[in-house]
């Protein structure tokens, strides 16, 4: 195991990277559609019920199928294993926005409108805020769903550490297997520490006071 290291140390930083900025990019493309979506179906009951139906009907899709249909639309490589695993990132953190938006006691957010402030005022300037704990939650988890998932893009040619598992695998090599799980065990427990200080940061103070009380 410590020979797979040493003789790898270059090609385990480049595929580390790779693995990494393909699960990072995946997770800040559903971030930016998930987060937005989720906000407009704590609105509507009858709409959220059939969006959140479909992005769960979509999480049930094997992995390897989801990628296996990108090839027809997008070719080989890292762009198709980027949309596929965007697409996995969704349903969490859409889930926790919704959730999170919904949980926002109702005087607060009329206290809000009573002072003047318009729907969009008071969704990013009183709810948004006080659901962002939650909605943290649902993006850490895709974080390590996804880096993960990024394993298997190796199969559409989209490198990361999944080569040296699947290499390993057929090569029936397990320092290879190991090593490469064991990177891909590090990066999500390293994704999801420096999530939980994001978190912290953008908690708004009040927040943070309360958990820790409450810890």
């Amino acid at each position: 195991m410590i020979s797979f290291f040493t003789e790898n140390s270059s090609d385990i930083l480049l595929k580390t990277w790779e693995h990494f900025y393909i699960s990072m990019i995946a997770l800040a493309l559903g971030v930016i559609i998930a987060v937005p979506v989720g906000i407009i179906l704590s609105k509507s009951k009858f709409l959220s019920k059939i969006v959140l139906s479909i992005t769960s009907v979509l999480q049930t899709v094997p992995s390897l199928a989801l990628l296996a249909i990108m090839i027809p639309l997008f070719g080989v490589g890292k762009v198709p294993a980027v949309v596929a695993l965007c697409i996995y990132s969704l349903l969490p953190i859409l889930n926790n926005t919704f959730i999170g938006m919904r949980s926002v006691n109702g005087n607060t957010k009329g206290a809000g409108i009573a002072m003047g402030m318009t729907t969009l005022q008071s969704v990013l300037l009183v709810e948004l805020p006080l659901a962002i704990p939650v909605i943290m939650s649902g993006i850490r988890l895709s974080a390590v769903y996804v880096i993960s998932w990024a394993t298997l893009a190796s199969y559409i040619g989209a490198g990361g550490l999944g080569d040296y598992i699947f290499n390993g695998l057929n090569l029936y090599q397990a320092e290879l297997i190991i090593g490469g799980a064991v990177i891909v065990t590090l990066l999500a427990l390293l994704a999801d520490f420096l999530l939980s200080k994001l978190e912290k940061v953008v908690t708004p103070k009040g927040l943070r006071i309360e958990g820790s009380r409450a810890s």
